[in-house]
């Protein structure tokens, strides 16, 4: 998220990070190793720790919230009513970006509970730089989109790592194996974000009858393999993420 506010010309002295470990942050952006060397309060303050140390660390985070802040969650399976417990001050939104916030590309899932025009204006305009923001009216949602738009860059990566263990099966050498695996998948995602048909559309339009790719899809669509295993994955991230809000960190 950083790197895409800077990447958009966001000045890096608008940001403060509380961090105790980390480096290699961005030339001019403020960095603290606790709020105790803070004299300051924020407006808006970003949370992002894991779920299960926010009891612990809630008085730390308390003393940089003015009165009537912002407080932008992005804590897997953290209520707003937790968070509202602990920050009773605040003005609690939840959001849940992945990596491609870096280059303008995230979708923003975002839900607030008490979402109005002038509060949606407001993040639009926070979160423009980052990707598409995208309003969730349920909040029982949110571990669901946790998993498909926080988690899924991984399950995507993963599907790229078997395009070229398969390719180099097939016969490729790996390095165009990869090449090609990456270059297909960036084209396919771009006119799937562009195009007015479906992704079942355009992937009809590929498939010619008995041709290469309708013997793959064959494989692909057999028992809906694919879909199965596609929702078992999202189940899983979806369910470990309400584990991690009730403590479990095992």
């Amino acid at each position: 998220m950083l790197r895409g506010w800077l990447a958009a010309d966001v000045p890096p002295a608008t940001f403060h990070i509380i961090d105790p470990v980390a480096d290699n942050l961005p030339e001019g952006v403020h960095v603290h190793r606790s709020s105790a060397a803070l004299d300051a309060r924020f407006d808006i303050v970003i949370l992002g720790i894991k779920p299960q140390l926010l009891a612990e660390l809630a008085p730390e985070i308390g003393r940089t919230l003015a009165p009537g802040a912002t407080l932008i969650s992005i804590l897997a399976g953290t209520t707003t009513n937790t968070l509202s417990a602990y920050f009773p001050d605040a003005r609690v939104i939840r959001l849940m970006p992945n990596l491609a916030a870096a280059i303008g590309k995230s979708p923003l899932g975002v839900f607030a509970p008490h979402d109005d025009a002038q509060q949606r204006a407001e993040m639009a305009s926070l979160l423009a730089p980052l990707g598409a923001v995208i309003w969730i009216d349920e909040e029982a949602h949110m571990d669901a989109v946790t998993a498909l738009a926080g988690s899924g860059p991984a399950f995507v990566y993963r599907f790229i790592d078997a395009l070229t263990q398969g390719g180099e099966a097939a016969g490729l050498p790996r390095t165009i194996a990869a090449q090609l695996a990456l270059a297909m998948t960036e084209g396919a995602a771009i006119l799937a974000a562009t195009a007015s048909e479906t992704p079942t559309d355009l992937a009809r339009r590929v498939t010619s009858p008995g041709g290469t790719t309708a013997a793959g899809l064959a494989v692909l669509d057999a028992d809906a393999a694919l879909n199965i295993l596609m929702t078992d994955t999202l189940r899983a991230a979806r369910d470990r993420g309400a584990e991690l809000a009730k403590g479990d960190a095992t």
